[in-house]
């Protein structure tokens, strides 16, 4: 990792660690590469680059439509029900 980059994500995984949202693990099969984008008001973003573990995921064969397409059908009726099974 760039040096001057290792201090910052220090900070932002500790607070990530610190609320819980992520936690240590201590042995996995898969890694995922950190990447780090400094950003044009000069802080940086933490990405994950999951291009690896993607490739090795089961592929959804009944995907969720997307929420604009749904609503471009419902939008043409004066009533819509939503009923659960």
């Amino acid at each position: 990792m760039n040096p001057n980059y290792a201090q910052k994500v220090k900070e932002d995984l500790d607070k990530l660690l610190d609320s819980r949202f992520i936690f240590p693990i201590e042995t996995t099969q898969w890694l995922s590469l950190l990447v780090i984008v400094p950003k044009k008001n000069n802080k940086l973003r933490i990405c994950v680059d999951y291009q690896k573990l993607n490739s090795q995921t089961k592929k959804d064969t009944f995907p969720l439509l997307f929420l604009g397409s749904i609503l471009d059908t419902i939008a043409k009726h004066k009533m819509y029900s939503f009923m659960g099974g």
